[in-house]
């Protein structure tokens, strides 16, 4: 995401519910360019509304098809330490109130990086 990110109006946060060792780690694995937040009580997820997925659809056959490439790909994993249902998401936060808030219902349904660019750019100029 940040390799796109040029608005020096709209700075990114990264928020996961892993503890702060890991998660810095997997921050720092993406050289995330903005601020990363560890929630361990999952206090974010759940003001946004942010649910744990249905097991059939966190193992839907869009995501094992993406297992499946990466298998072929030669990249292996290791099993799951944390939980796989837990669902995410992408927000726009202006001036502390989410102006736009994109759930998933499944962990491969999320919005491409340029859609949720563009409407944080033009979230920013509007409050301007």
């Amino acid at each position: 995401m940040h390799q796109q990110h040029t608005d020096p109006r709209i700075g990114l946060v990264l928020i996961g519910f892993s503890p702060p060792d890991r998660f810095s780690a997997v921050a720092r694995h993406l050289e995330w360019p903005g601020k990363v937040f560890s929630d361990t009580d999952r206090v974010a997820y759940d003001l946004l509304g942010l649910g744990r997925a249905a097991l059939w659809r966190t193992y839907s056959p869009r995501t094992l098809l993406t297992y499946a490439r990466a298998h072929r790909a030669g990249q292996r994993w290791s099993k799951p330490v944390e939980d796989t249902r837990q669902l995410g998401g992408d927000a726009v936060v202006v001036g502390g109130t989410v102006t736009d808030l994109w759930r998933p219902r499944t962990p491969d349904d999320r919005p491409r990086v340029e859609d949720v660019l563009g409407v944080a750019s033009q979230r920013a100029s509007a409050a301007e």
